[in-house]
């Protein structure tokens, strides 16, 4: 038996997924005549109470295009210095928007309202960039699924409107921080002037994401789309397990946060385990001790056939998904506890 705890975009779709997936109405999307990304688009917009609404075949893309929608070359974007758009998109804010990244030394990847006022103050004149747009994740990736404070987002965006900056959230778990905090989609669609939500990670679409915006910027993003080669064709069979997978795995996040939790109270009982992060949704970060490599932990936890990663300078990495059961969990705390 297979434990692939690498990451949870290692989901494959349902029956009843592959179902709907088969079953999709399709046309061509690229004249905005397929009937299910069309379907989606709207329900997505819906969802977060924001005007308008469109389908990307990864969450990199949709984020990029935020950011090149948002600026132009030689402008400033702000974010964390653990920001997914500045770590794990191939330097593609610079390549694809031709932006300089002011980066906030924030906390597990997130900032407070009062680093970013000072970091957008200070000079303005031709010498220095102009500032234009707000970047935030949520959860934070690198920082083991850490959700920001929604009160701290207000204040942020106050910012943002005083200093006429844009504001876009990476919202590839969202839903994973909406679960675990009780908030709803439309206190995000409030806040933001784009979001993006991954559709292949905790709610166990094969391909897809969405960024929501008004009408303005989803004109604007249906171009660079368009630019970036991200127009599909009969896109409405993936737009079709999309929509199954909000209709069904989201409440269900929640387990995926649950045997997180278990995980990480078995590791802090190990003896060769250092620190185990704070777990709040479906990412379990920790650190073994001086006395063990941990590339070779990853290796001899492979040899049993349970597989995740390291992250580098000792950090490793296990994420909960859909796919990892209750039968799998119990296999792994049998292994961790006998190692």
């Amino acid at each position: 038996m297979r434990i692939d705890l690498i990451s949870d975009t290692v989901t494959k779709p349902s029956k009843a997924m592959l179902t709907a997936m088969m079953n999709a109405e399709v046309g061509d999307d690229v004249f905005k005549a397929d009937p299910t990304v069309n379907e989606l688009q709207v329900k997505a917009a819906k969802m977060f109470g924001v005007e308008d609404a469109l389908f990307f075949p990864s969450g990199t893309m949709a984020n990029q295009t935020a950011i090149k929608l948002h600026t132009q070359p030689g402008d400033k974007m702000f974010c964390d210095k653990w920001a997914h758009v500045f770590n794990y998109e191939g330097g593609g804010a610079a390549f694809n928007a031709g932006v300089s990244s002011h980066l906030i030394d924030g906390e597990r990847g997130m900032f407070t309202a009062e680093q970013l006022a000072y970091a957008v103050s200070g000079r303005a004149d031709i010498h220095v960039p102009y500032s234009r747009l707000v970047c935030i994740e949520n959860t934070t990736n690198k920082g083991g699924g850490a959700c920001w404070n929604i009160n701290e987002l207000k204040k942020i965006k106050q910012i943002c409107v005083d200093r006429d900056l844009a504001f876009h959230l990476d919202g590839a778990r969202l839903f994973n921080a909406l679960v675990a905090k009780n908030e709803s989609p439309k206190q995000y669609g409030e806040l933001f002037d784009t979001i993006s939500i991954c559709l292949s990670k905790g709610l166990g679409a094969p391909v897809g994401s969405i960024l929501l915006g008004s009408k303005e910027h989803i004109a604007k993003a249906l171009r660079i789309r368009k630019l970036f080669g991200g127009a599909m064709r009969q896109a409405g069979f993936l737009a079709a397990a999309a929509i199954y997978a909000l209709d069904n795995n989201l409440e269900r996040l929640a387990e995926d946060h649950q045997r997180a939790k278990k995980i990480g109270t078995v590791l802090e009982s190990c003896s060769f385990i250092k620190t185990v992060e704070p777990i709040e949704t479906n990412i379990v970060i920790f650190y073994t001790n001086d006395t063990i490599d941990e590339n070779d932990f990853v290796t001899k936890m492979a040899q049993k056939d349970i597989h995740f990663i390291s992250m580098g300078d000792g950090k490793l990495r296990m994420v909960t998904h859909l796919d990892f059961t209750e039968e799998m969990l119990d296999r792994l705390i049998f292994e961790l506890q006998s190692f």
